[in-house]
């Protein structure tokens, strides 16, 4: 059977373009927030605390823009499925752009006392709802437009967007953190908050010239599409989501203890300098950034499944090396450990995502079923940084219980593997027209 993805209609270096413009903003912004709560947040906005409960706090302000997440994964998912891929594109991005910088505007504790945290809350749940369509706006614009057989590698691409925002917004928090302490602490963080406007502008210029994806073309031009997206995506694909949700779990909450807490653990804890450990958070970046392509080629040749299963059982069995090579105190174990720490979650898992998703759900409802999957499980690992730091105060400051919890994080991820089906040759959109030629509805 032919896929409607075997014949695209325009360039595919058109179309990452226009998917990995907004996808690197997206996540610039998104992270740049992570790094600056890990680094000044708890001193501007929580200046009563001491330095673990400041940067506790200051951690938990970061995971409520997971919260938001699903909210968005559920308006945009359903406006997605219902008006189009491109349109919801648009919207996130002026969305997620526009509170990046406004939070570069806002005022600190000292200035307006407790509004200064609770606007810098207000404006993160705006960043999560524009980044919970994000995803499967990205991803659906790239692989409805891929041909079949690559389509592990074009989906890859777009993942890149994580690694690449990320590169950039430590590399212009590290510019401006050579500042004097004071200047830094009074306007120099603000900067690359409100850079974000250029990068917002870039992207929508891009955005608007992308036509809409084949896929969503033909459901609008047959009247196929539901009233609820979502609702029937549960009734049809109960098993995509849950292991989808359970997946994505191990890989998205280890991505936040080796990023967010660990600027925040490697400073405070263990004594690294910011230095250190931003140039860690950079290092397992660009493991992540060279080998993700690398890993969605591999997937159309051996299969998204073993791969994806692969990185949840590196996750686990390299959780506890990796905080031993931390605790050495060499600075080169240290970035070492960084570089490893990648590799499980980042290259194996994160790279293919867009097209496992994607893969998983019927055209009609795709962008709502892989949304709220995928946005479900960021939410709950947006609160492991804080949990990381909870543990590392109950402990004593000892690094074993986070270990521990990564471990468990990437079984849950392994044991949902299991239970997921391979995806590369057969997809949710032909199992759907099988399914219709005989009369009744796909499950997934």
């Amino acid at each position: 059977m032919k896929s409607a993805n075997d014949t695209p209609r325009q360039p595919m270096s058109k179309v990452i373009a226009a998917s990995l413009s907004g996808a690197l903003l997206e996540w610039y912004d998104f992270n740049l927030y992570g790094l600056t709560a890990a680094l000044v947040f708890n001193e501007l906005f929580f200046p009563n605390a001491g330095p673990l409960v400041g940067n506790l706090a200051a951690l938990a302000t970061f995971g409520v823009g997971f919260v938001s997440r699903p909210i968005g994964a559920l308006l945009f998912g359903h406006l997605g499925d219902r008006v189009g891929r491109k349109q919801i594109l648009v919207a996130t991005m002026l969305i997620i752009g526009g509170a990046t910088f406004l939070i570069g505007l806002l005022p600190d504790f000292g200035t307006i006392g407790l509004w200064a945290p609770t606007l810098l809350v207000a404006l993160r749940l705006v960043q999560g709802l524009g980044l919970g369509g994000e995803f499967g706006g990205a991803s659906l614009l790239t692989v409805e437009h891929a041909p079949r057989h690559r389509r592990g590698f074009w989906g890859s691409l777009p993942q890149t967007g994580g690694p690449i925002g990320y590169l950039i917004a430590v590399s212009v928090v590290s510019l401006f953190a050579l500042l004097p302490d004071d200047d830094f602490l009074a306007w120099g963080w603000r900067v690359p908050f409100l850079l974000s406007a250029v990068l917002l502008v870039v992207g929508l210029v891009v955005r608007l010239k992308i036509e809409e994806t084949p896929a969503f073309d033909r459901v609008k031009e047959t009247d196929a599409q539901v009233r609820i997206p979502l609702w029937t995506a549960l009734r049809q694909h109960p098993r995509s989501i849950v292991v989808g949700f359970g997946a994505r779990l191990g890989e998205a909450s280890t991505s936040q203890v080796y990023q967010p807490f660990a600027i925040s653990f490697l400073t405070t804890t263990l004594g690294y300098s910011q230095g250190v450990a931003l140039t860690g958070i950079v290092i397992y970046n660009i493991v992540g950034l060279a080998l993700m392509p690398v890993a969605g080629a591999i997937s159309d040749r051996v299969g998204r499944r073993p791969l994806y299963m692969t990185g949840g059982i590196l996750v686990a069995l390299t959780a506890f090396p990796y905080f031993w090579l931390l605790e050495i105190g060499s600075t080169w174990w240290a970035w070492t450990a960084m570089g490893m720490a990648a590799v499980g979650g980042a290259v194996c898992m994160s790279s293919l995502q867009a097209t496992l998703f994607t893969e998983m759900f019927s055209v009609k409802v795709r962008y709502s079923g892989m949304s709220f999957a995928y946005q479900s499980s960021a939410m709950v690992a947006g609160f492991v940084p804080a949990i990381a730091t909870t543990l590392l105060i109950a402990a004593d400051e000892a690094l074993w219980p986070v270990a521990l919890l990564v471990v468990g994080l990437g079984a849950i991820s392994v044991v949902s593997t299991l239970f997921m089906r391979e995806t590369r040759h057969v997809d949710a959109a032909e199992r759907e027209e099988e399914a219709a030629a005989l009369g009744g509805p796909p499950r997934s």
